[in-house]
């Protein structure tokens, strides 16, 4: 009788877990500064606000050799360790349970449509949001620090920026900005997992325009999470108090601070994220098969 081989077995919900958090750990270590300077762009405005002394960006390499010039190489990794916190827990769920969301809408039916496909998509992405959020707090305020002088950072090191969020703005401080993160990412995860979906075959093709219409789409309402996330107690009232300041003060351009560094990174992140996913799954199916083959 022959058995199936490693390729021949579709890939368990443990393997998708464990595959996309490693997989998009690994892709925020090549892009880390495309997204350290994409911060920079969208909470452009915010240290002017509370009375800071903000260095000017012009560009994303413009960006990233001034961060490099005044602040250092390392700057530009500033908030890594909550960034691979955060793609650890946010990968693993909006990308890992994606297959088992999607068959769960479908009741295991062969035919799977636009709807469910685009209802998974969200519903994992709301999930990994609620679940990964403060991680996603503490890498926003690292990245937007790089821009202050030493003297005026707030935090030292990612534990102690749990401790000082949760200390001075509650326990709710650390899920600050969930609603415009929520809605970020359905837009992501469904441009991102649907198109991933439906074109896996011309993925290394397909993924530039991907990035690019993530972008054009999620851009406001990433600039209007980046701002509120980064922004001090009670400077704003709300979410929609801060994109209606943003619009009077800065102008409708405000919204897309940030969007060519977004691009870039969306696009080169989604690449190495799903090719090494890939692999990664059917590394893991051969050595399983490998264990199971011995034993």
């Amino acid at each position: 009788m022959v058995g199936f081989g490693p390729a021949d077995v579709p890939p368990s919900a443990a393997v998708k877990f464990v595959g996309a958090g490693t997989a998009a750990c690994f892709a925020d270590l090549l892009t880390f500064p495309l997204d350290t300077a994409k911060i920079q762009g969208e909470a452009g405005g915010s240290a002017a606000a509370k009375g800071g002394s903000t260095v000017r960006y012009r560009g994303v390499f413009g960006t990233i050799t001034t961060m490099v010039r005044t602040e250092g190489p390392r700057s530009l990794y500033s908030g890594l360790v909550a960034g691979l916190q955060r793609q650890m827990s946010f990968a693993s769920v909006r990308i890992g349970l994606y297959d088992s969301v999607k068959q769960f809408y479908t009741k295991g039916s062969d035919h799977v449509g636009i709807g469910s496909r685009l209802l998974a998509g969200c519903t994992t992405g709301a999930m990994a949001v609620a679940f990964a959020q403060p991680t996603d707090v503490v890498k926003v305020r690292f990245q937007a620090q790089a821009r202050c002088p030493g003297h005026a950072r707030r935090y030292c090191s990612t534990i102690e920026a749990y401790k000082t969020i949760a200390k001075e703005e509650g326990i709710h401080g650390l899920w600050k900005g969930t609603g415009p993160n929520i809605a970020r990412n359905a837009i992501v995860n469904c441009t991102e997992l649907v198109t991933y979906d439906f074109i896996k075959d011309t993925l290394l093709k397909s993924t530039p325009l991907t990035g690019l219409c993530t972008t054009v789409i999620a851009s406001p309402v990433d600039v209007v999470k980046t701002r509120y996330m980064n922004s001090a107690l009670n400077q704003y009232s709300s979410v929609l108090n801060c994109a209606v300041s943003m619009m009077r003060k800065e102008g409708p351009l405000a919204f897309y601070k940030g969007f060519m560094p977004s691009f870039l990174r969306l696009g080169s992140w989604n690449v190495v994220m799903f090719v090494t996913y890939e692999q990664l799954k059917r590394a893991m199916m051969a050595a399983n098969h490998s264990c199971t083959t011995i034993l």
